[in-house]
């Protein structure tokens, strides 16, 4: 597992009126949310499939809570005792988890079933006026393997 990656297993809790499933706490996580936001990619789509996507100061919290998606992870950080290491998850229906992407890990994810829909935590507040996303070209997955 890449350095500083974590996963936290989420369970769904069912009854005859829906279900609920908790998603972040910051008590477990040490990570104070600074902005949620959703997003969606169609199936077959790879978010990132040319150019993996990472960012300088901000922490991502991955949660697919409606279809799958493939997460890909590389670590490229040249001071990381995982550098080189690539971390493939499937997340979504059927394994529900947050994922913890430590800032200045590449990722990229391919919608698996239908339109995923994933919300991302992140613990800086986005700026438009000087983002922190930065596009590295992709020299490390063949996404036409799957």
């Amino acid at each position: 597992m890449i350095e500083g990656v974590r996963i936290k297993k989420l369970n769904v809790i069912s009854d005859d009126r829906g279900q609920l499933m908790e998603i972040l706490r910051v008590s477990e996580t040490k990570i104070l949310p600074q902005q949620v936001y959703l997003t969606t990619a169609y199936e077959n789509v790879v978010k990132d499939k040319e150019n993996f996507h990472m960012h300088k100061k901000q922490n991502d919290s991955f949660c697919c809570i409606k279809g799958k998606i493939k997460l890909v992870l590389v670590d490229t950080r040249k001071n990381s005792k995982t550098m080189g290491e690539i971390n493939e998850f499937e997340i979504g229906e059927d394994n529900f988890c947050l994922v913890i992407i430590p800032n200045q890990v590449l990722h990229a994810f391919k919608s698996l079933k239908g339109e995923a829909f994933i919300v991302n935590s992140i613990d800086c507040e986005y700026n438009r006026k000087l983002p922190d996303e930065f596009r590295v070209k992709n020299e490390y997955y063949d996404w036409d393997k799957l």
